[in-house]
């Protein structure tokens, strides 16, 4: 049985910086390429960040502020955000899938988590 849980979420004021963790299990052989997308109420849901191995992508909004990674000795994902924005509201998810390209948008990942809140205040 696959299992994302996602951990970390919370309230920051604007400017701070959080971690979110994504452990997983279960994931099929093949399927190496994970995500973090984030969803408003009332908005699109967006891709956030994607890694595979060792490669990245990040979304334009949070380049150069929010970083991924992952553990795989602890089968964990991470996303580290640093200068967190209001607009950074959201419930973050993660998601596992077998694309080599790490799409973050138009696409659908197989795999999700529950979800977790995090919320920046000003």
């Amino acid at each position: 049985q696959v299992q994302l849980v996602e951990s970390g979420g919370g309230s920051e004021q604007s400017g701070g910086s959080h971690r979110l963790s994504c452990v997983h299990s279960g994931l099929p052989g093949g399927v190496h390429c994970m995500a973090w997308f984030r969803h408003t109420p009332g908005k699109k849901r967006e891709g956030v960040a994607a890694i595979a191995d060792s490669a990245t992508k990040y979304a334009e909004s949070v380049k150069g502020r929010f970083t991924i990674s992952q553990d795989n000795t602890k089968n964990t994902l991470y996303l580290q955000m640093n200068g967190l924005k209001p607009e950074d509201t959201a419930m973050y998810y993660c998601a596992a899938d077998s694309y080599t390209d790490m799409p973050l948008s138009n696409i659908e990942y197989r795999y999700w988590g529950q979800g977790t809140q995090v919320t920046v205040s000003s």
